[in-house]
């Protein structure tokens, strides 16, 4: 295999490479850190011996997306506040023509999924990302991550149960979402309490992340009395030269802020039962750079 042949073929297989590492991460940055030293690992490999490249490839991402993991774990010890994923900008429409994949690759890839996974250990969230994200078989992510199958069939009903028993529920139809996305960002940006409190469930939650870095609540609010009054405090004070721009985020519609030309924060929703259950806000500057351009 020449050198052009091993570069379009690791380039076939590096959307799927990055959405495997970003799932297993919730990191853009550290994502692409591994995929780059998965591009090193195949392009020093004896490719004579690699029969399948995919599994060859996404075999090495996960294990290099492990070993990653756990070296974050201990960093985010001293993380400050509520930590989010960094946004991921992930469209499906036309590479995932299958509604229900879409579905099922949008849900994976979502906010709430994402914190949950956090609390996985990094094989038991490997085997989770593999299995549920991607439907490789026991056999095939044993033998990726150099597991007997028994066991990872075990670590796969662990992480499963662990996943189901703390994801919120929510609606994934994203006609709703937006819609009650565009509600919700009107009566915010008016300081519109009652229309507020018209779009949020009484249990509404709303989860800051700044990391130190920004304004932020450090706590998550609980209730729609205390959100609903948060955000119309947020909007008294303003953003100096706002600006809105709807996106498509980690499989749902987002609301990018920018003041000026500079993000200043996204927020994202959960809906169900055509109400507002949880409130997303990323205000790390560090997690919102690459939105500039978005």
């Amino acid at each position: 295999m020449t050198t052009d042949t091993a570069t379009e073929v690791f380039e076939e297989h590096r959307a799927v490479l990055l959405g495997v590492a970003y799932r297993m991460l919730g990191r853009v940055a550290d994502a692409e850190d591994v995929v780059q030293e998965a591009w090193l690992r195949w392009s020093g490999a004896d490719r004579s011996e690699v029969r399948v490249p995919r599994a060859f490839l996404v075999r090495v991402t996960t294990r290099l997306a492990v070993d990653r993991l756990r070296q974050i774990k201990a960093r985010n010890e001293a993380y400050i506040g509520p930590w989010l994923p960094e946004p991921y900008v992930a469209e499906f429409g036309g590479a995932v023509p299958d509604a229900a994949e879409r579905a099922m690759l949008a849900d994976s890839v979502s906010l709430a999924v994402l914190v949950v996974l956090e609390s996985l250990s990094p094989l038991e969230r490997a085997v989770f990302v593999l299995r549920e994200a991607f439907g490789y078989p026991y056999a095939d992510i044993a033998a990726m991550l150099d597991r007997a199958e028994p066991a990872v069939r075990q670590l796969a009903g662990r992480a499963r149960k662990h996943v189901d028993e703390r994801r919120p529920r929510y609606d994934v139809d994203p006609v709703q979402r937006r819609d009650l996305t565009e509600r919700f960002l009107a009566a915010a940006a008016d300081g519109d309490l009652e229309g507020l409190m018209s779009l949020l469930a009484p249990d509404v939650r709303l989860v800051g992340d700044s990391g130190g870095k920004a304004k932020a609540p450090l706590r998550v609010l609980q209730s729609a009395d205390n959100v609903g009054r948060f955000l119309v405090g947020v909007a008294r004070k303003g953003v100096a030269a706002a600006s809105f721009r709807f996106l498509e985020l980690n499989g749902g519609p987002a609301v990018l802020v920018l003041s000026g030309d500079e993000p200043d924060s996204v927020f994202q929703l959960d809906v169900l039962d055509g109400r507002i259950h949880s409130v997303y806000v990323i205000r790390n500057p560090d997690k919102l750079r690459r939105l500039a351009g978005e």
